[in-house]
């Protein structure tokens, strides 16, 4: 019966990967990218900078308004002169036609145009480099779950190695209670542990699924409702602190977008002196005016009347007094250009902690996984030895159950060792800014 459940565990498994279609991590990582809603949030983030910095050129050229008037008028009038004369109007019409074009240009500001200008430039490139920024955490945080999912798979076949194991040791359990040389304790206490490894398959299958649910929510759900995963966990063991910390202030990206906020604060600066600065407009307008009196309202009324014309010339504007509000301005600026060096100081410091925290357990990983890869060895031969004995009576029931546990113990250390390798990797590589390109 027992054999049953774990043939029928094994056939389902099975049947699992050959309907489900396998997914590669370079694959979730691409489709991540596209659809991970932080990313696509910061983008659009970045596209509203672009598209300031495309009319950037506008503080360049010059401003022109223009502006008309068509009014009809309907009015009763009475007028009584110092001579007594009268005049009375009733439905008097007239109409009123305006318009003008108005141009300001300015030639000079203390070049704080030009400050601006780059700094929507800048505003610009920040933009991208936040997004870049999301990209390489989105794509640690998609690789830390999808090896965590072939983690879990390891752990499941592992269990379901144990569980044979388990289902071995009640069927010896059973024959040695029939021919009189065993014990009810020893085989309640086999059956007890295959009944734990049977809740244990039922937990880790899912665990599988919520961690395959977390990774499809990661990339918007556009992976399939079901799929597979890879069955192993790469690792590059060939890193060393050296690489990984030579040049990191021009490739952490967390980093360079820190270095972009620190050029927007001191074009900010920039754009505060010049406030000082007088400024220079060239201004022209071009005016038209017309009225049109159907009937004399007054005996100095006109019937019709027209003006046109332009004018030309420079305007200066020179800041004297401004209430300190400028000098306010510049110190503002200046503060929050200190504090964004200071914020670039503290996250190069964070980031070279990290890469030394990380390549520690990078390096133990790896001292680990040679160890454990050993191990692992030497525990299934110590339990096939431990369950050949119990067959023929050397060993006991509990040296068969010490061995079995000694080899699950094996199991979760191995497996532990491969997954913070590559978790150990990942962070490397994200802290170099090379998780993507």
């Amino acid at each position: 019966m027992k054999r049953r459940v774990i043939v029928f565990v094994l056939w389902t498994i099975s049947l699992t990967n050959a309907t489900s279609q396998n997914i590669p991590i370079e694959e979730v990582v691409r489709i991540g990218l596209q659809k991970n809603y932080d990313v696509r949030v910061l983008q659009t983030t970045a596209a509203i900078a672009n598209n300031d910095n495309r009319y950037a050129f506008g503080a360049f050229i010059p401003q022109i308004n223009a502006t008309g008037s068509y009014i009809k008028n309907n009015n009763d009038s009475r007028n009584v002169t110092f001579a007594d004369v009268e005049t009375i109007r009733t439905g008097a019409r007239s109409t009123l036609t305006n318009g003008s074009v108005q141009m300001i240009w300015t030639l000079f500001d203390g070049t704080r145009m030009f400050a601006t200008r780059r700094r929507i430039e800048e505003l610009s490139a920040l933009g991208e480099a936040n997004v870049r920024t999301q990209m390489v955490n989105t794509t640690a945080n998609i690789i830390a779950t999808y090896f965590n999912i072939v983690r879990q798979k390891q752990q499941l076949k592992a269990i379901i190695e144990l569980m044979a194991v388990s289902e071995e040791r009640v069927k010896l359990a059973e024959r040695k209670l029939q021919v009189g040389t065993g014990s009810k304790p020893e085989l309640l206490q086999a059956k007890v542990d295959l009944n734990a490894l049977r809740t244990a398959i039922l937990a880790q299958e899912t665990l599988i699924q919520q961690l395959k649910d977390q990774l499809n929510g990661a990339v918007a759900m556009a992976l399939p409702d079901v799929y597979d995963v890879a069955d192993t966990i790469p690792i590059d063991l060939s890193l060393t602190e050296d690489v990984i910390m030579d040049g990191i202030e021009k490739t952490n990206q967390a980093l360079l977008a820190q270095k972009k906020t620190i050029d927007v604060a001191e074009l900010v600066v920039k754009e505060n002196r010049r406030s000082r600065s007088p400024i220079l407009n060239l201004t022209s307008s071009y005016n038209y005016g017309q009225t049109e009196n159907e009937l004399q309202t007054s005996p100095v009324a006109q019937k019709f009347s027209k003006n046109q014309g332009y004018n030309y010339g420079l305007s200066v504007g020179i800041p004297i007094v401004t209430g300190m509000n400028v000098n306010r301005l510049i110190g503002q600026s200046k503060i929050n250009l200190e504090r964004q060096k200071l914020i670039y100081d503290q996250q190069l410091t964070i980031a070279t902690v990290g890469v030394r925290n990380a390549f520690v357990s990078y390096d133990n990983a790896k001292k680990a996984l040679l160890i454990e890869e050993e191990n692992i060895l030497l525990a299934r031969e110590n339990l096939t030895i431990a369950l050949a004995g119990f067959k023929r009576g050397i060993n006991t029931f509990i040296e068969l159950r010490t061995a079995q546990q000694s080899l699950a113990d094996a199991y979760n250390r191995l497996i532990a060792a491969r997954y913070l390798a590559k978790i150990s990797e990942t962070e490397l590589f994200r802290l170099k800014g090379s998780l993507i390109n």
